[in-house]
């Protein structure tokens, strides 16, 4: 995510960070190049490159426009929708730092049950990082064999729930309070569930297929609509389309995936780190981990 504050007028023009144009100058350098290749065949060999009635060109602009905002929308909503469950991770961690206080016998240190409790709250966060990000979570890292090894974070909410049910049985916890706890855990699993369910469902294919032929062939025919009218200006008219038109694009692309490593994607390590520094403050560990700051202003 990138982190900074808003540009000035005229810094704005030139922020590279953070900026789409890394990601699409190959497209604005081509459409440019091909359309002072086009004012050049209509200025002196009008038989090979006809000007052309640019009205029809505005029609197309205008539908191009409608449905890129449908597909940026619905990017934008899963990456929406990724950061509310992440807000309900951190929300809920919160919660069971403050559920387990009744297994303390002292309120200085934190008992061996709470600290187990906690600590796999911490492994889970970080287990559903590299869950949604493809990454392993590694056999020294995993909560066991079996699901452990399949899906770790679902795996660490198993050993807390089964640690609860121990310790309901000895007599440590009353039943409303492991019910409570219960009731966390499922509160995590739902977030964990709806974060895969956007991570293993792209928007469908089609949309993207049908928006990137139609963008490109839209910007590439612009030029002789154009060539006519703005003469040896069509090559900044055209860049300036395709930079909407393609950035466009290219945000919601990497709007559609939230949990990845591009710039606009969500900081989820960072997420994850902030629930290790809160559970081990609850703890009453004094050593903690840094708190995340972003690098170059993007935090991941």
């Amino acid at each position: 995510m990138i982190i900074r504050k808003r540009p000035g007028a005229l810094t704005l023009f030139f922020v590279l960070k953070g900026s789409i144009i890394p990601r699409i100058w190959p497209q604005l350098f081509g459409v440019g190049l091909l359309s002072a290749l086009v004012v050049a065949a209509h200025r002196y060999a009008p038989d090979w490159a006809p000007g052309v009635d640019p009205a029809p060109f505005a029609l197309i602009g205008v539908a191009l426009s409608v449905f890129m905002s449908f597909k940026n929308n619905s990017s934008y909503d899963r990456w929406w929708e990724a950061r509310k469950l992440w807000g309900q991770i951190i929300h809920t961690a919160r919660d069971l730092a403050r559920q387990t206080l009744p297994l303390d016998s002292s309120p200085d240190h934190a008992s061996p049950e709470r600290r187990e409790i906690l600590l796999a709250v911490i492994g889970f966060a970080e287990a559903a990082v590299r869950r949604q990000r493809g990454e392993s979570l590694g056999e020294d890292h995993a909560p066991g064999a079996g699901l452990g090894l399949i899906n770790p974070a679902d795996a660490f909410l198993m050993r807390i729930a089964r640690r609860i049910g121990e310790l309901l049985r000895a007599g440590r916890l009353e039943p409303v309070e492991a019910l409570t706890l219960n009731e966390s855990l499922v509160r995590l699993n739902q977030a964990l569930v709806g974060c895969e369910r956007l991570a293993n469902t792209p928007l469908p294919f089609p949309y993207a297929l049908l928006l990137h032929r139609t963008a490109y062939l839209f910007c590439f025919m612009l030029p002789f609509g154009l060539a006519d009218s703005l003469g040896w200006g069509t090559p900044l008219a055209t860049m300036l389309a395709a930079y909407a038109f393609f950035g466009l694009d290219a945000v919601g692309e990497e709007l559609e995936e939230p949990f990845g490593l591009d710039p606009n994607d969500l900081p989820i390590s960072a997420y994850a780190k902030i629930i290790e520094i809160n559970l081990r403050a609850a703890m009453g560990e004094t050593d903690l981990p840094p708190a995340p700051t972003p690098k170059d202003y993007v935090l991941t």
